[in-house]
């Protein structure tokens, strides 16, 4: 009786479980990064009340969400959940008039991205220089820590035009 070949033996399976993994791997599609993007934790974006100066950070949070949560979602079903995001005041009828604009077919958007350019253009506040340089003269630290401040000082400056001496002297 001879002894069996362990290395040969050892090398068939080492083959069978690649093979299989491989097989495996075909039969699921790639779904694997979509369950990585399922298991990512993910903040969702603050209620939109309108307010010109919270459009950038609404939008910039839509995006992220969509990107890591919804990339697969239709376009149509990013849009309503955008929407289910904007709410109170004067952005209530906003949405229902969009709403409903959407449903009849009268507009339609190519894209989750194109429906927030429609949001920051209409409530933008204006230009976005202009608005940064109005919230820039009323930041405040207030109750925050230098650190929070610093941060708020820093995401507002950004797209104000101010530089330099200017920026220093608005800096309270």
């Amino acid at each position: 009786m001879s002894q069996p070949d362990y290395p040969t033996i050892i090398r068939q399976l080492q083959e069978q479980v690649a093979a299989l993994t491989a097989q495996l791997g075909q039969q699921q599609g790639g779904q694997g990064g979509r369950r990585i993007a399922e298991e990512t934790e993910v903040a969702k974006p603050q209620i939109f009340d309108g307010t010109p100066s919270k459009v950038s950070v609404f939008m910039e949070a839509c995006r992220i969400y969509i990107k890591t949560r919804l990339r697969e979602v239709l376009v149509e079903a990013q849009i309503n959940w955008v929407l289910s995001y904007v709410q109170g005041g004067s952005v209530d009828i906003w949405k229902e008039n969009i709403s409903e604009e959407l449903e009849a077919g009268k507009i339609e958007f190519e894209s989750v991205g194109e429906f927030l350019a429609e949001i920051k253009k209409e409530f933008g506040g204006g230009d976005e220089e202009s608005v940064k340089v109005a919230e820039l003269k009323k930041i405040e630290q207030g109750g925050r820590t230098m650190e929070e401040f610093v941060q708020d000082f820093k995401r507002t400056a950004r797209g104000s035009g101010y530089e330099g001496r200017p920026l220093v002297e608005e800096f309270k």
